[in-house]
């Protein structure tokens, strides 16, 4: 099977899972975007999704969004990874959305490179979950986040920041949870955003193995890397 036939299979099996998963929960397909997860691959692997009707891409690693996002601009990109505030304006120059906005020093970097390129910035706060991890898996750290009751706070410093607009939040069901209960957690936080800011209705979450549970709970956006790109050993 060619590169581009695995690719095509992936996708149409991707494409059924999110469909079964929205009617499941009485949702319409469309109220759900696929962000395709590209790290480590190359280029003409997100080409060729593209090509397939992808419309979103993401990277967690800034070297890798400057590198590819160029050679497609029709795609909207996002950027997913932990953000050091130094490459903010690399990545503003590239992403329309950043997904793990978790302080408000980064904030204060996103406004100014947001500023500088002269482009809008779409925020999504990280939630951390940790809470409904296990108590032995240690995931506060390694996933990222501010706590649920932080996310007012930063909320209002995203809000009131030049350049970009508050779009909602973002989170990674913990190690040892049960994905739905997290997800859960996580839209309840959503709902409290969106009643003090109506426009931030993004809620971003779910990845290939718990991506039924996360559109169960409300999610927007998925955010799908193995699923689609498969296990074959990835460059770089």
């Amino acid at each position: 099977m060619s590169r581009a036939d695995e690719l095509r299979a992936n996708l149409e099996q991707v494409q059924e899972r999110i469909e079964k998963a929205c009617q499941a929960a009485g949702r319409a397909r469309d109220e759900v975007t696929l962000v395709a997860i590209t790290k480590t691959f190359p280029v003409s692997d997100v080409r060729a999704l593209a090509d397939l009707g992808v419309t979103d891409a993401g990277e967690n690693r800034e070297q890798e969004l400057k590198e590819k996002a160029p050679d497609c601009p029709d795609l909207v990109w996002h950027f997913v990874g932990q953000l050091q505030s130094k490459k903010s304006r690399s990545v503003v120059r590239y992403a329309s959305v950043v997904h793990s906005v978790d302080r408000s020093s980064l904030v204060d970097a996103l406004s100014k490179a947001s500023v500088a390129e002269q482009k809008p910035v779409r925020c999504l706060i990280q939630v951390s979950l940790a809470a409904y991890g296990s108590a032995d898996a240690a995931t506060g750290a390694s996933r990222g986040g501010v706590a649920p009751a932080d996310v007012p706070e930063l909320a209002a410093a995203i809000a009131t920041a030049e350049g970009l607009e508050l779009g909602g939040v973002m989170a990674v069901a913990p190690l040892g949870a049960e994905p739905e209960k997290a997800f859960a957690g996580l839209r309840d936080v959503a709902l409290r955003l969106r009643s003090e800011h109506p426009g931030a209705d993004w809620i971003s979450a779910g990845m290939t193995g718990d991506l039924e549970a996360a559109i169960k709970q409300g999610a927007t956006h998925v955010r799908l890397g193995r699923a689609l790109l498969g296990t074959r050993s990835p460059l770089g």
